[in-house]
């Protein structure tokens, strides 16, 4: 089964790169030889290493995934990625599709955990083999493409076997941590929404905490245990990341970078990127169109 996913991804990327599909939340990716570690936002959703490998680093944990493994992450989180089994004979696919947690929520509420009450201790990441019934949902769902008149219908209820699955998997409880009510990991996963859409914003810890009904130390404890990371951390991530992304994309200078994710001091952004990415934001971005030619 693993075979013919793979496949079917090859007719999609038919050269390195990041792929969109007819599925809007499902990419497909392909590397002919290994990557640097890349910095970059993961959202809840479901990786499949098919061919080759992948790592992920989270904090100070590592995640691998290789031949047929699976990784869900639950939460939004900033990561460095990157490809350490690749070359032109056999390249590195894989795919991504985007969950949503509205029907993750819906589908926990149809469904009986009887003996599957234990959860991990707030992990925002987990890496397991993936059985055949999911790489066939998987194929099912990308071969839609062949059915145009089919696919507004079977989208949805391939999707919808895909998180049945997932739920019925070793990932299990990592996803069913997001919507149990509560719980502080589903108190945490809320506080990242809010900053994704927020970091621009000026705000303190003992705001986030009192909106995720915690004290203070009890809010940092718990971000720590999801995100591996404290919560300034996490904000000057998502900052940094997506100041690269202005200046990569829309090409406007660091000055006007560092004002539009945040930063009040240009020369103090300056400072956190070079020590984030390596180099200094010029630089580094110069490289990175460079790799883009290239």
């Amino acid at each position: 089964m693993r075979q013919a996913l793979i496949e079917a991804v090859k007719a999609i990327a038919i050269a390195d790169g990041n792929f969109e599909t007819g599925i809007p939340e499902l990419l497909v990716f392909r590397r002919s030889e290994v990557t640097l570690p890349m910095a970059c936002v993961y959202e809840l959703g479901l990786g499949i290493s098919l061919q080759g490998a992948k790592r992920v680093v989270l904090g100070e944990h590592s995640y691998d995934y290789t031949d047929g493994q699976s990784l869900v992450t639950s939460v939004d989180v900033p990561v460095a990625s990157h490809i350490t089994r690749a070359s032109k004979e056999q390249p590195f696919y894989g795919l991504y599709l985007r969950l949503d947690a509205h029907e993750i929520s819906n589908i926990v509420a149809e469904m009986e955990f009887a003996g599957q009450d234990k959860f991990p201790k707030h992990q925002a990441m987990s890496v397991v083999d993936t059985d055949n019934g999911l790489l066939d949902a998987l194929l099912r769902l990308i071969q839609l493409d062949n059915e145009p008149h089919l696919k507004a219908n079977l989208a949805p209820l391939i999707k919808k076997e895909i998180i049945l699955r997932l739920l019925n998997s070793p990932h299990s409880p990592y996803l069913r941590q997001i919507v149990m009510s509560g719980s502080a990991h589903q108190k945490i996963a809320k506080t990242l929404c809010w900053l994704k859409e927020n970091y621009t914003s000026q705000f303190s810890i003992d705001d986030l905490a009192c909106d995720a009904h915690m004290s203070p130390s009890t809010f940092r404890l718990h971000f720590r245990d999801v995100v591996k990371m404290s919560p300034l951390q996490y904000v000057k991530n998502l900052r940094l990341q997506a100041a690269r992304q202005l200046m990569l994309n829309e090409r406007i200078d660091v000055g006007s970078a560092a004002l539009k994710v945040g930063y009040e001091s240009p020369s103090q952004f300056s400072r956190e990127y070079t020590r984030f990415f390596g180099k200094p934001p010029i630089k580094d971005i110069s490289a990175l169109r460079l790799q883009q030619i290239a």
